[in-house]
């Protein structure tokens, strides 16, 4: 008697992906109202940029797409998801306090298809609620990828947790199409280390790359010590532009930087550091005299808060107050030109730091207009800083907290 033929299995990621409409839309809301309308109107537009992956074997197939909202309010958009291949499912207000029944739905749904038959490889959940690290923490028990989809302040332990994380300003860049390879950048993420690293060997060996290499390297051996990281990484950008869409391949500035070798040495502990490694180690780096000690550490390891120095935080507010002065530009364009001038201004930061200061002053619903100050924008991102300690159950006492306000200020606070 014939067998029958065993299901043959088709190419691509097996992957699930679970989307709490009503915190990533609010979240969005607040940092890029554009951003918001298109994730709830086009979601086939950002779902088809996370199934890219290039070959068939890297692309992605969601074989499951569930979008949980509250019909009361968010029922407009049902339509737009149920076209784009999502199962909408009803999550109402339970509660006299608004609560919807979105987590344990949503919950439920994960665990049975973490225990299906289907293999699921990875599981995305979109949703910045770090109520669902318990269900991270178990699809990593069970040995598959996890992703999270950010629109708002993420939990360190959350964060941890996941193989990786869409960043909120990645995320609206995708959204707006502002970002130059969205597809490639979100799909390589979850690529294994040694499939990353044999695509991006080849790409630092182009004439491009080798002139910022060259850039960096006499730039690096030239100077009187230990140079700040985003200096580096603006001469490098001079030298060859494209590098800013992924680094050559290795993603970020500092992978980018460890590989070059020819005695040039990096560590990220400060905000990151470059130096001559025939000069200098990393005995030579600056010690940070503006806060003291210990408060800027403690706070950057458990909130993810930049390790930028009081006066490179001043420096930001003021470029970036000087820059919303001017003629509106997008976001992207915006934590350029204000990383430019901080780099001009000899207090350099990375592209990276205002992003993140940038959504920090949207989640404290900070306008970023012509009217804002350096002052105003201090005092608002120190507030999203105590924010993010006091969620990460930080405790400081009065000196401590003195200590933490001036320099997340940048010095306009002074109690």
């Amino acid at each position: 008697m014939k067998e029958s033929p065993s299901p043959i299995r088709r190419p691509g990621i097996r992957a699930a992906m679970f989307v709490d409409f009503d915190n990533v839309y609010t979240g969005l809301l607040a940092l890029d109202p554009l951003a918001a309308k298109r994730f709830a109107e086009d979601p086939k537009h950002w779902a088809d940029a996370l199934s890219a992956g290039g070959s068939a074997e890297n692309s992605r197939r969601f074989l499951i797409r569930n979008c949980y909202l509250n019909p009361v309010v968010y029922s407009k958009y049902r339509t737009y998801w149920t076209r784009a291949g999502f199962r909408v499912i009803d999550c109402p207000s339970l509660t006299q306090r608004g609560k919807s029944s979105t987590d344990i739905n949503l919950v439920l749904d994960a665990m049975d298809a973490l225990s299906g038959s289907a293999g699921i490889d990875e599981f995305f959940i979109a949703s910045a609620d770090a109520d669902f690290t318990s269900l991270i923490q178990r699809f990593r028990a069970a040995d598959k990828m996890t992703t999270v989809i950010a629109a708002g302040a993420v939990a360190f332990a959350y964060r941890e947790m996941a193989d990786s994380v869409v960043e909120s300003h990645d995320f609206v860049a995708i959204l707006n199409g502002t970002t130059a390879e969205p597809i490639h950048a979100v799909a390589s993420v979850q690529q294994p280390r040694e499939q990353a690293a044999a695509k991006a060997k080849p790409k630092t060996k182009s004439k491009t790359a080798s002139a910022a290499v060259r850039e960096v390297c006499d730039f690096v051996r030239a100077a009187p010590g230990p140079v700040v990281g985003a200096m580096v990484a603006h001469r490098a950008l001079t030298a060859d532009p494209s590098l800013k869409t992924d680094w050559g391949g290795y993603g970020k500035f500092g992978t980018w930087v460890a590989q070059i070798g020819n005695g040039v040495e990096y560590s990220p502990s400060r905000g990151g550091w470059v130096w001559d490694a025939q000069r200098f180690s990393s005995d030579d780096l600056p010690a940070d005299a503006d806060v003291e000690p210990g408060i800027e550490e403690r706070v950057t390891r458990v909130t993810d808060v930049p390790a930028l120095s009081e006066a490179q935080f001043r420096q930001l507010f003021q470029a970036l107050a000087a820059r919303l002065r001017e003629l509106p530009v997008n976001r992207n364009e915006l934590s350029r030109l204000v990383r430019d001038d901080c780099v001009t201004a000899g207090q350099p930061v990375s592209r990276g730091a205002v992003n993140f200061v940038i959504q920090g002053l949207g989640y404290v619903n900070y306008q970023l207009n012509e009217n804002a100050t350096a002052e105003g924008l201090a005092a608002a991102w120190t507030e999203n800083v105590e924010e993010l300690c006091r969620v990460a159950l930080m405790e400081f006492d009065d000196a401590e907290t003195a200590a933490l306000r001036r320099w997340a200020s940048g010095g306009y606070l002074e109690a």
